[in-house]
C-alpha cells in the first residue's frame, strides 16, 4: 500500500519513570531510514510468520518458559542486537542502545509463557493463510513481531536517541503473577524505563487502561472426623460452601466494571469423612483501584461472616473451624487519559498504517508499569484470531503485517529518532 507520512511531523513524547520530565522530538518527513524500515519489515511478512511457528512449536508452560527463552535471546543476537541475555528471573532481553545515554529507554516486550501444562501437544497446523496450535496468538504472534522490528531498523539502520530493550517476558499469564515484567521495571532495568509497548492483544486494538486483579486462596480448616459418629461439629466443607454463595450473591458495577468468580474448589478425602480441610480459588477484578480493593473488603467480610455461620450452627460443639486467607496474585490496576501522550501516539502510528484502533481495557504485562506510572501500552499482534487459551487456539495472518509496521513507528516515536538520518 501507498504509505503517507504525516506521522514523521508529529512530536514525540517520553515520559520518565521517576519524574515528570517530558521530551519532544519532531520526526523529519524526509526520515528515509524509519521509511525503510517500515518497507522491510513488511516484506520480512513471511519470515516473521516463520518465527512465530517456530517459537510456539518449543513448549512454555508456566515457570518453565526456559526452552522458549534461550531460543529466543539467540533469534535477538541473529537480529543484530546487544547485551543479550536471561535475566534472574528467566526475561530474555537485549538492546538496540541509543545514541543519548540521558534520554528515557522504551521496552518492546511480548511474553514467553503460555496457560497450557507441560506436555501439551505444540505442533502448529497450516490452513491457507490460518496457523493453528495452542499459544499461536497468545503470544507467539506478539515474540515474533519483536523480533522483526529488530531485525528491520538494524538493517535499515536507524537511529534513536533513546535505548530499546527488546524482551520476552516469563510470568504473564496467570500464576505467573507478572513475575516478569515486575522484575524487568523493579530491577533489572529500574529507573531507566521511560514507555513500555507491549505486543499482546487481538488484531489491531489497544489497551491503554490497566484490569486490575486480586487472587486468593482461601482454606477453611478443622479437625475432621467420621460422618455420622462425629457429626454435630463446624464443616470446613460446609463453612466453603455458605462462603461460595455468600460470595455468588455480592453485587458488581458495571463503571467501572467488577467481576468475581470461583475457579477451583479442593478438599475432603472421602464421602463418609467431615473434611478437615476445603478450600477454594478466587479471581477478582477491577477497572480502578478503589473498585478493586471495595470488592476485596466485600469478599473477605463474605468469607468471614460464613465461618461464623458455620460455627455458630453447631453451639454444643468443642471444636471451632478457621480460616485462612492467601493472596498469592496482585495485578495493579489503573487508567491512563486519552491525551495522554503515548495513547496518542499509539493512534497516529495506527492511522498511519492504515489503522483505526479501539481502545479497551484488560490485564497484561502493561498493568505493572501503569501502576507504576511508567507510560504503557498494549497493542495488537495484527491479523484476526480466536480460541485463545484453548488447546483450538488460531490466528489468520491477513494483512498481518501493517500491526508490525505500527508497533515499529510507535517504538521508533517513543525513543526519538534522529533528525540528520537519510
Amino acid at each position: 500500500m501507498k504509505m503517507k507520512h504525516a506521522f514523521l511531523t508529529l512530536p514525540m513524547f517520553a515520559l520518565s519513570a521517576g519524574c515528570a520530565h517530558a521530551q519532544s522530538a519532531a520526526l523529519p518527513s524526509d526520515n528515509a531510514r524509519v521509511q525503510r524500515a517500515v518497507a522491510l519489515a513488511a516484506a520480512a511478512e513471511p519470515r516473521t510468520i516463520e518465527d512465530q511457528i517456530a517459537i510456539c512449536q518449543i513448549p512454555a508452560p508456566p515457570f518453565k518458559e526456559r526452552l522458549r527463552a534461550e531460543d529466543f535471546m539467540r533469534r535477538l543476537t541473529g537480529a543484530g542486537l546487544q547485551n543479550a541475555r536471561i535475566d534472574a528471573v528467566g526475561n530474555a532481553i537485549a538492546e538496540r542502545p541509543g545514541t543519548d545515554p540521558t534520554a528515557p529507554a522504551v521496552v518492546l516486550s511480548g511474553h514467553l509463557d503460555t496457560v497450557f501444562p507441560e506436555g501439551t501437544d505444540v505442533t502448529v497446523k497450516r490452513d491457507g493463510t490460518t496457523l493453528r496450535g495452542p499459544g499461536i496468538a497468545d503470544d507467539c504472534r506478539g515474540l515474533a513481531v519483536v523480533i522483526a522490528i529488530a531485525r528491520a531498523l538494524n538493517d535499515a539502520q536507524v537511529q534513536t536517541r533513546g535505548t530499546i530493550y527488546f524482551v520476552g517476558t516469563v510470568g504473564e499469564e496467570g500464576p505467573g503473577n507478572l513475575r516478569g515484567v515486575r522484575h524487568l521495571l523493579q530491577t533489572e532495568l529500574k529507573g531507566r524505563v521511560g514507555n513500555f509497548i507491549s505486543i499482546d492483544t487481538e488484531g489491531t486494538e489497544h489497551v491503554k487502561d490497566a484490569v486490575g486483579s486480586y487472587r486468593y486462596k482461601v482454606t477453611f480448616t478443622g479437625p475432621g472426623g467420621h460422618s455420622y459418629s462425629s457429626f454435630g461439629m463446624p464443616n470446613p466443607m460446609h463453612a466453603l460452601g455458605r462462603a461460595i454463595a455468600r460470595i455468588a450473591d455480592l453485587e458488581a458495577s458495571t463503571d467501572p466494571k467488577v467481576t468475581f468468580s470461583v475457579g477451583i474448589v479442593q478438599g475432603g478425602t472421602t464421602v463418609n469423612s467431615i473434611a478437615a480441610s476445603a478450600s477454594f480459588e478466587v479471581d477478582m477484578r477491577a477497572e480502578t483501584a478503589d473498585a478493586l480493593n471495595d470488592i476485596d473488603g466485600r469478599f473477605k467480610a463474605a468469607v468471614n461472616r460464613a465461618l461464623t455461620d458455620e460455627n455458630n450452627r453447631w453451639p454444643t460443639s468443642a471444636v471451632k473451624v478457621a480460616v485462612a486467607f492467601d493472596r498469592w496474585g496482585e495485578r495493579p490496576a489503573g487508567r491512563q487519559p486519552d491525551d495522554a501522550p503515548i495513547v496518542q501516539a499509539t493512534i497516529a502510528a495506527a492511522r498511519e498504517v492504515g489503522i483505526e484502533t479501539k481502545s479497551h481495557a484488560s490485564s497484561t504485562d502493561a498493568n505493572l508499569p501503569i501502576g507504576m506510572g511508567i507510560p504503557a501500552v498494549t497493542i495488537g499482534t495484527g491479523g484476526t484470531s480466536g480460541g485463545a487459551h484453548s488447546l483450538a487456539e488460531w490466528w489468520d495472518s491477513k494483512d498481518s503485517e501493517r500491526a508490525t509496521k505500527w508497533a515499529l513507528l510507535l517504538v521508533t516515536r517513543l525513543a526519538g529518532i534522529i533528525p540528520s538520518q537519510k
